[in-house]
């Protein structure tokens, strides 16, 4: 599996083993236009083929929407229109914060907290049943 920690700048990526129920950070991604964003993600569904793709999605303390959370469903549904990969959103609230934490300093954290939504996703026991981007 491959998650995406969304921004329109950056965009952190990790890679996660459902067999292992493991993720880890991988790389972050910092693409200056959209055929670059969507040429470094093919490549990275390319080498890894994973069988499904998480994408954290930025809500609200309350859980509700926000501009950031359309930019995210927006992303989630190119990939999986461009790529035909099953797309999966995840609530990624706290994730950033969590990775400043795992690290434990100053570096980037985006890759970090795309591994913090993809072992949410993995430690979720309800992940069997989990739908589309929405």
């Amino acid at each position: 599996m491959l998650a995406f920690d969304f921004g329109l700048k950056k965009i952190g990526v990790a890679l996660g083993n459902t067999l292992t129920n493991h993720a880890r950070p991988l790389c972050i991604l910092t693409p200056a236009t959209r055929a670059q964003r969507f040429a470094q993600v093919g490549a990275l569904l390319a080498e890894w083929q994973p069988d499904r793709v998480i994408v954290g999605l930025p809500l609200t303390l309350d859980g509700g929407e926000q501009p950031a959370s359309q930019h995210s469903r927006r992303f989630a549904h190119q990939i999986e229109g461009r790529f035909r990969v099953r797309v999966v959103l995840v609530d990624e609230r706290g994730s950033s914060l969590e990775a400043q934490q795992l690290l434990g300093s100053r570096a980037p954290d985006d890759a970090m907290a795309a591994a913090v939504i993809l072992q949410r996703y993995l430690d979720d026991p309800a992940r069997a049943g989990a739908a589309g981007p929405r």
